[in-house]
C-alpha cells in the first residue's frame, strides 16, 4: 500500500488518519506507535518546517518538540524509554508538559523490576550474568515508578511489565513464574491498569492467565521473535483476562530485533506487509467495540518498516462504526 504522503489539504491521508483514530478513541480504542522520534516520518506525520532553526533542520528541536505534532494524529503513544531506567520526577514533568493532555501513554515498567537475571551484555557492566535482587520488587516499583507518576495518572493508559525469554534454569515451567507474578501483582496498588507481556510461549497456559484474571491485569498480545504470531494469540479465549485489551505489534515471527533494524531503517515506508498482524489488530478493535472495552494497541516500526502506515492500513481495512 502507499504510505501517507506529504499532507496536502483538508482531506489529506494524514488528516483522514487523525479523524479515524479520533473516532476510535471516542469509543475507548487507542492506537499509537511504540515511540515517536523518527525522522523517517517527516513529510508523513511531521512537518520539517516546524523544526527549522536558522534555515537548517534542528534534530534537537525535533526530538524535544515533535511529540506535540505526533499527538495531532495519534491518541496514544508507547513509552519504551522507561524500560531502561526509573525516570526522575523532573523527566516526567517535562515529558507531560510537552504533550497535549488528551494523549495517553502506554509505559513499560523498568527492567529493574522484570529481569530475573541480568543478560550477559556489555551494557550491564558488572551486573551482567548476575541475579537481579530487585526482580518483582513491588515496593521499589511503587516508590520509584508509580509515586512519581501519580500527578499524571489520568494520562497513563496502561503500565506494561515486559518479561524477556527465561530459560528453564530460571523458571522450570509456567507454575513457578505464575506464583511469583501473583505475589507481585497482589502487592500493587489499585487505580492503575497493568498488563503483562511474556516472551516464553510455553507460559501461555492456564496458571498464567488465571493470575492475570484474578488481578484484573491484561495479557499483552505481542508479535515477537519466538512467540506465537499475534493472530494465533488473539484466538486464545483464555488470554482475555481483563476488562481492557493491550497489544504490541513488534516483530515478525522468527525475525530478531537486530535483523528488523537492519532491514527497515530509516523507517520511512512499509517494506513488508504482515497481514496476520494487521488482521489480529482489527480483531482486537472489533472485540473491544462489541464489548465496549478500552483497548491500547501499539505498533512498532520494526513490524513492517513504518508504523504509521501500518496503522493506516489497519484502520482503513476496519469498518467505521458510522457505516
Amino acid at each position: 500500500m502507499e504510505n501517507l504522503p506529504l499532507f496536502a489539504g483538508p482531506s489529506s491521508p494524514r488528516q483522514r488518519l487523525a479523524a479515524r483514530l479520533g473516532e476510535l478513541a471516542g469509543q475507548g480504542i487507542y492506537l499509537g506507535t511504540s515511540s515517536w522520534k523518527y525522522e523517517g516520518w517527516i513529510g508523513q506525520i511531521y512537518t520539517r518546517e516546524r523544526y527549522m532553526t536558522h534555515g537548517r533542520f534542528s534534530q534537537r528541536k525535533f526530538e524535544s518538540e515533535c511529540l506535540a505534532e505526533y499527538a495531532e494524529v495519534f491518541p496514544a503513544v508507547g513509552g519504551d524509554f522507561s524500560f531502561y531506567q526509573f525516570p526522575s520526577r523532573d523527566y516526567w514533568r517535562r515529558l507531560f508538559a510537552a504533550a497535549p493532555r488528551h494523549l495517553l501513554f502506554g509505559l513499560k515498567a523498568p527492567e529493574e523490576i522484570t529481569v530475573k537475571e541480568w543478560p550477559g551484555h556489555a551494557r550491564y557492566g558488572g551486573r551482567a550474568g548476575k541475579p537481579n535482587e530487585h526482580f518483582l520488587d513491588a515496593d521499589l516499583f511503587q516508590r520509584a515508578f508509580l509515586e512519581p507518576l501519580e500527578p499524571y495518572a489520568e494520562r497513563v493508559g496502561v503500565v506494561m511489565f515486559e518479561f524477556g525469554a527465561m530459560g528453564r534454569r530460571l523458571y522450570d515451567g509456567v507454575e513457578p513464574f505464575s506464583r511469583d507474578l501473583r505475589r507481585f501483582l497482589e502487592a500493587l496498588p489499585a487505580g492503575w491498569r497493568f498488563a503483562v507481556e511474556i516472551r516464553n510461549k510455553e507460559f501461555l497456559d492456564a496458571p498464567y492467565f488465571d493470575v492475570l484474571r484474578e488481578r484484573g491485569a491484561a495479557h499483552v498480545f505481542n508479535a515477537w521473535t519466538r512467540m506465537p504470531p499475534t493472530e494465533e494469540q488473539v484466538r486464545l479465549e483464555a488470554a482475555y483476562t481483563a476488562d481492557f485489551l493491550v497489544a504490541r505489534a513488534l516483530l515478525r515471527h522468527g525475525r530478531t530485533y537486530e535483523q528488523a533494524v537492519a532491514k527497515f531503517e530509516p523507517y520511512d515506508r512499509v517494506q513488508e506487509v504482515n497481514e496476520g498482524a494487521r488482521g489480529a489488530l482489527r480483531a482486537l478493535i472489533e472485540r473491544a467495540r462489541q464489548r465496549k472495552q478500552m483497548a491500547f494497541l501499539f505498533v512498532n516500526n520494526r513490524l513492517e518498516g513504518n508504523a504509521p502506515a501500518t496503522i493506516q492500513a489497519v484502520v482503513e481495512g476496519e469498518p467505521s462504526s458510522s457505516q
